[in-house]
């Protein structure tokens, strides 16, 4: 595993469409127009998310939460943008020390359907094993979010688990996805 000192680094990763940056709190008023909508929010976990979401819902999470936790080890976040438009925020990633939820997404709507967040996923998840050094990568989500399974299921993830969680949409069975560094 990385030193600590390592762990607290969040470094730009680029793909072949995408650069994800590490998250500023600048990122905050953009993130804040394109973030707060039902289709985007229902699936993700009530403890994280309010709803309705406050007009500064966005500063708070990333002064409050996100940028802490970064600075502290325990969490890596990107924002993401498009390589043809570095400067524009379509969307986060981030990963987290927690059992059963170590990474999290959302990209905004118009950005749907174009297998980004496939891109943006494979690399954290390449970040997680290769430089963080973790043993084993968990997600859990909504049964009822099928493009988040499919992501899931696109990275070779399998299910080891079902519970039910509480998310902005209410308690749904929830499954747990699991990938182990050697897969």
């Amino acid at each position: 595993m990385a030193s600590c000192s390592a762990l607290r680094m969040v470094p730009q990763l680029e793909t072949r469409r995408l650069i994800l940056r590490p998250l500023q709190l600048g990122d905050a008023e953009q993130a804040q127009r394109i973030f707060p909508h039902w289709e985007i929010v229902q699936y993700m976990h009530a403890s994280r998310i309010p709803w309705p979401y406050p007009e500064d819902g966005s500063l708070t999470y990333y002064r409050d939460l996100a940028l802490p936790a970064t600075a502290r080890g325990d969490e890596w976040h990107w924002s993401i943008r498009l390589r043809s438009d570095p400067d524009r925020l379509i969307g986060s990633i981030s990963l987290r020390k927690a059992e059963n939820a170590n990474r999290g997404f959302w990209l905004g709507l118009p950005w749907h359907s174009q297998g980004l967040m496939c891109e943006a996923a494979d690399a954290v998840t390449d970040y997680w094993f290769n430089v963080l050094g973790f043993p084993e990568l968990r997600v859990a989500k909504a049964v009822q979010n099928i493009s988040s399974r499919r992501i899931s299921e696109s990275s070779a993830m399998r299910i080891v688990g079902t519970e039910d969680r509480d998310y902005v949409g209410g308690r749904f069975a929830t499954e747990i996805w699991a990938i182990a560094a050697e897969e």
